[in-house]
């Protein structure tokens, strides 16, 4: 490939556009708002841009037209593979409309208020945040400044906005599966009273179904979060010393029930002969663990599209102030039970 730009210094807009033979709006258009122009023209200016080195001044976009062309996402963890898929589907979102995405990680909520004050700093179009627990003072600043906010992962009662699922129904969702193919003594794994709401409001709608059905509710054991594989085989000792007949188990997460499976594997147990097993996220692990793991997809992916396509409507003036959007679940049914 030849050179274009033997000079050193640094490549504008104009530079760009006079390699291109477009005008230097159709190059800012190219970044910005790539939906408005034609596809080939977008990929020529594209391939001059890298071949010249091209990188856009955000900020000097920022000055100019008063308006951010970055969203700032906090999430607590980049263990969990649904966090991955989340973050997938708003960078994807976010190149989509012009966007770029900046991701910060806040393992608590001490730390994501810090998170929060940068994003505001940087003068970010909006924050993607997951959860609804923060403290208070980051509450009151995200109201004060009237940044659009999503709050991702839980539905109802948001700052400004969100998207998530129902993990209630989830919960019923994937019991009403145990309960269909004959299970009855059927445990929980859930996590310690300071994890996050999504995974403590689990619990009482499990014993709620099951006082229904006639069933007892006490095979219960919380683990601790920051376990991972290692939770697994800790909970199932537990559960079998409260309830030796069980013959079902419930886990919070995929890594959780990967545990209980390779547990199950040192015991000589078949599954779901001897006991079945379903976990929570439909994380890769899911579909590559033998058995496959029946479990419960979040839509993640949908969930980060939503979440950016909510902050950028803001951004363009849309009047969207306390929408939430559900983006559902679906129960993936394999062979653990």
């Amino acid at each position: 490939m030849t050179k274009r730009r033997e000079q050193v210094g640094l490549v504008t807009m104009h530079s760009i556009a006079s390699a291109a033979g477009v005008s230097p709006m159709t190059v800012s258009n190219t970044f910005r708002y790539p939906e408005r122009v034609q596809e080939e023209t977008r990929q020529r200016v594209m391939r001059i841009a890298a071949e010249l080195g091209y990188v856009p001044n955000h900020a000097a976009g920022n000055l100019a037209s008063g308006q951010s062309r970055v969203i700032g996402a906090i999430i607590p963890s980049i263990k969990n593979s649904s966090f991955y898929k989340y973050v997938r589907g708003m960078q994807d979102t976010a190149a989509e409309h012009g966007y770029e995405l900046v991701l910060k990680l806040a393992d608590t909520i001490c730390h994501e208020h810090a998170a929060i004050q940068t994003f505001i700093g940087l003068r970010v179009a909006g924050i993607a945040l997951v959860g609804n627990e923060h403290e208070p003072a980051a509450i009151d600043i995200l109201q004060k400044t009237a940044l659009p906010v999503v709050e991702s992962w839980v539905l109802g009662n948001p700052i400004d906005m969100a998207v998530g699922y129902s993990t209630t129904a989830a919960t019923k969702a994937i019991l009403d599966v145990l309960l269909a193919r004959g299970y009855r003594n059927i445990g929980f794994i859930g996590y310690e009273r300071t994890a996050s709401h999504r995974f403590t409001e689990r619990l009482p709608i499990f014993r709620s179904v099951l006082a229904q059905a006639g069933l007892s509710s006490d095979l219960v054991h919380l683990a601790d979060e920051a376990d991972g594989f290692g939770a697994g085989p800790k909970a199932l000792e537990e559960l079998c010393r409260i309830g030796p007949r069980i013959d079902a188990v419930i886990c919070p997460t995929d890594i959780v029930a990967a545990g209980v499976l390779f547990e199950c594997g040192r015991r000589g147990w078949k599954v779901p002969d001897r006991i079945a097993v379903a976990g929570w996220g439909d994380y890769e692990i899911a579909s590559e663990i033998t058995p496959g793991l029946t479990t419960v997809q979040p839509n993640a992916y949908e969930m980060g599209q939503q979440s950016v396509t909510m902050i950028v409507e803001r951004a363009r003036g849309n009047r969207n102030r306390g929408r939430v959007v559900d983006t559902g679940f679906q129960i993936i049914k394999r062979a653990s039970t």
